[in-house]
């Protein structure tokens, strides 16, 4: 979605051409971009929270269903091995990487999304705690919703500031 804002994705700052940077490497970078007064990341790595998301004035965590995730993988990972996709991740992808390997993507989802979700609830209370807005979007319905309120909201707020700036004092 285009709010105006810098953005930048988590995966594209971790997955280098020579391989996932050190985990201090990437907080530092990712810190670096949350210092700045306006931002946009995405990704989820709750080893960052104190760097992103207790920086946030909004998180938005998407809580979709394993069954969607599950198929989401797989549909992406059948697009990058295809070879549409030029980023480095699909780069290093492999069948095995993807659905075969113990530490495959699927295999990992399934585990990750098992072992971490009780963490994320926790995590995310704790960033509502510190005054982070905490949206939480369970369908890819709800975040249509959620992206045309958005919208919406922000077309007004540009209108009115526009009104407010040619009004003058």
């Amino acid at each position: 979605m285009e709010l105006g804002y810098p953005h930048a994705d988590l995966d594209d700052i971790l997955f280098t051409p020579a391989g996932p940077l050190p985990l201090e490497e990437f907080r530092r970078q990712a810190g670096e971009i949350t210092c700045r007064d306006e931002w946009i990341v995405e990704g989820n790595f709750s080893k960052l929270a104190d760097v992103v998301w207790h920086r946030a004035d909004v998180l938005v965590w998407l809580d979709f269903p394993l069954v969607l995730i599950v198929y989401r993988i797989v549909r992406r990972s059948l697009y990058q091995l295809a070879g549409r996709d030029d980023s480095a991740q699909a780069r290093r992808l492999t069948w095995s990487t993807a659905f075969f390997g113990r530490r495959s993507l699927l295999r990992t989802a399934i585990r990750k999304y098992r072992k971490n979700r009780p963490r994320y609830v926790q995590q995310v209370a704790e960033a509502a705690e510190l005054g982070v807005e905490v949206v939480r979007l369970r369908s890819p319905q709800e975040v249509q919703g959620w992206r045309q309120e958005v919208r919406k909201g922000l077309a007004e707020s540009r209108s009115q500031g526009a009104a407010r700036h040619t009004a003058g004092p």
